[in-house]
């Protein structure tokens, strides 16, 4: 109940108007059969009227009894009236409740997304996206719904409940004492009910979670899927999930189909009661006919949302499963900045002394790394798979936080400067690059959005894929579909590149983004930023010697540990992993060399 109300934090005026609409409805509501009541006893038939007193004065002052048995009418138009008057009430009601809900479900829509966005890197390296979208979709539409129509319905039943049992009261104590006897049972067993159908509802949308990660990873893979023929295997697979979420829904539907035709006999019971004591006493002259009829219009509006309250408590589950799941993310603490959080001027130097990494505990990933890095120096990092490259350069950005040592960017310690500004002066191009749904010109502009078409056409250039765009139909406004989809490997690289040069960046990452490139592409890119990256440090991580032999220093990494640092030309002449990927692919393109003589 906390959660709920925290939740309707900014909106509460709106569910206060609501809910006062809904009072006074279903106080219009309670005068209805009241009017009918007078009609049948006292115009009609001969006995005083014994209402409340209000309505007796209103009576009075419209001319009495002799005037309603003139005008008969008059009775009709005011049941009309109240009609009328009692439509407007739950017309606003609604309007208030669904102004109010659909407020609620933005706020938590953008609540989530931009936690989503905060939560750290390790957090997204885990989690299922096609979870996390059913989460901010289908949990969020679950809450929304609760709040446009429950929130409402239960004050509705406790307004019913209290006005019907006092007006009642004031009419026969001994029939509103039967027309409650099995109320307290349908209470009782409403609530069993809820907790059958909350556990059920938890393992289905848990369920529905598994399908849409299913549903999520083919769409995105399937060229893969298709490439392998894997059609029947992936269907089979969303199948044998499609089942269990099936089975899960239709022991939903069977607990409620047990609910309502349980709650039907039980109010059905309550209903037959009331007729049949009421008639025994109308008969004998202990109440009226009109009594009676108000007795049974008031027991059909005192069933209705007592035996709604299975709805509304299955919706109460649901929705707290759903808000569960929600708040399961929205607790999971952002990344947050410790230490003075500087922003000074970064240019470039940096340096590592002592540093360790692990990703768990036991499991060092780096291990006591030292080097240095001027301004302005190009330093390749290369190794073999799982030496711990790429776990390096995300130190820089502050994807993760090394265990111990000390990095520093310009005599700074890294863990002092804020991951905002540190990656606003890291520019990296990963080894598969993510491109929009959009067109290349937007791609370009994600690093810098304000950029001229100038410093977009010259990044371009630099990546060597200017005359590739403008070869399109539609140049730089084409759309390269999904993840880029519409370009080749070398393309998508060489646009990812330019997203990256289009600002200028203190410290340049290349995360082994050269390889889907060929050697001469490579080259003319390699030139061409040695030129315009003269201030800027530059990192390249490739297994491809030929990329790496021009920098001014290469760091060999095995095992997450430095196993030397040089030059290109100190490296081939020492013994060693550089020493041997160099004489391995220098025989490879001899070899090539060979084959290609001998063709011609």
């Amino acid at each position: 109940m906390g959660k709920l109300i925290n939740l309707t934090k900014g909106n509460r005026v709106l569910y206060v108007a609501a809910i006062l609409s809904i009072a006074a409805a279903t106080f219009i509501a309670m005068l209805e059969p009241l009017i009918i009541k007078i009609t049948i006893d006292s115009v009609i038939g001969n006995k005083p009227m014994d209402v409340i007193k209000p309505l007796q004065k209103l009576i009075m002052e419209v001319g009495g009894k002799e005037v309603l048995i003139t005008n008969l009418w008059i009775c009709a138009l005011s049941l009309v009236t109240l009609t009328c008057i009692r439509g407007v009430f739950l017309f606003l009601s609604g309007n208030f409740s669904s102004r109010a809900a659909e407020n609620i479900s933005r706020t938590m829509r953008v609540k989530l997304y931009n936690h989503i966005q905060n939560l750290p890197y390790e957090y997204h390296v885990k989690a299922e996206s096609g979870d996390l979208i059913q989460r901010c979709t289908s949990d969020v539409e679950t809450v929304r719904k609760f709040f446009a129509t429950q929130m409402v319905e239960i004050g509705r039943a406790f307004f019913i409940v209290v006005f019907a049992i006092i007006m009642m009261l004031s009419l026969n104590k001994k029939m509103t004492i039967i027309a409650m006897v099995i109320v307290p049972i349908i209470f009782i067993f409403s609530y069993v009910f809820f907790y059958k159908i909350k556990s059920t509802f938890e393992k289905a949308d848990e369920q529905e979670g598994v399908l849409t990660t299913i549903l999520q990873e083919n769409l995105s893979g399937v060229r893969v899927v298709k490439a392998f023929g894997r059609q029947n295997f992936e269907i089979e697979k969303y199948e044998k999930e499609n089942k269990k979420y099936r089975e899960l829904n239709f022991k939903l539907v069977k607990l409620e189909s047990v609910y309502w035709s349980s709650s039907d006999i039980l109010c059905m019971t309550q209903i037959g009661l009331v007729l049949v004591l009421g008639i025994y006493f109308a008969v004998n002259g202990v109440i009226s006919l009109g009594t009676l009829v108000v007795f049974n219009t008031y027991e059909g509006m005192l069933l209705w949302p007592v035996r709604q309250l299975g709805r509304v408590l299955t919706d109460m589950g649901k929705m707290s499963v759903s808000l569960k799941r929600i708040s399961k993310i929205l607790d999971v603490p952002v990344e947050r900045e410790y230490g003075k959080a500087l922003k000074s001027e970064i240019k470039g130097e940096i340096s590592f002394e002592n540093v360790n990494f692990e990703y768990e505990k036991g499991h060092a990933i780096l291990k006591d790394l030292t080097f240095k890095v001027a301004r302005g120096e190009t330093v390749a990092i290369v190794g073999p798979t799982g030496s711990g490259k790429s776990s390096l350069v995300h130190l820089l950005l502050r994807l993760y936080d090394y265990n111990s040592g000390s990095i520093k960017i310009d005599g700074v310690e890294l863990k002092d400067i804020e991951r905002k500004h540190m990656r606003r002066n890291v520019g990296i191009v990963l080894q598969e690059p993510f491109l929009y749904s959009r067109s290349i010109k937007e791609n370009i502009k994600m690093s810098k959005i304000h950029s001229e078409d100038i410093e977009i056409y010259s990044a371009a250039s630099i990546a060597a894929v200017h005359n590739v765009i403008t070869s399109f139909e539609k140049g730089y406004d084409t759309v390269v579909g999904e993840k880029g989809v519409t370009l080749s490997g070398g393309q998508r690289q060489r646009v990812a590149i330019a997203r990256t040069l289009v600002k200028d960046m203190p410290i340049l990452i290349f995360d082994d983004s050269l390889s889907a490139v060929d050697s001469e592409t490579d080259r003319i890119i390699r030139e061409k930023l040695k030129k315009r990256s003269e201030n800027s440090t530059t990192f390249i991580i490739s297994h491809r010697i030929s990329t790496v032999m021009d920098s001014d220093k290469i760091i060999v990494l095995n095992h997450g540990k430095i196993e030397t640092v040089g030059t290109h030309e100190t490296l081939i002449k020492k013994d060693g992993l550089y020493k041997r990927i160099w004489e391995i692919q220098t025989n490879i393109d001899d070899i090539k060399n060979d084959d290609q003589v001998s063709y011609e």
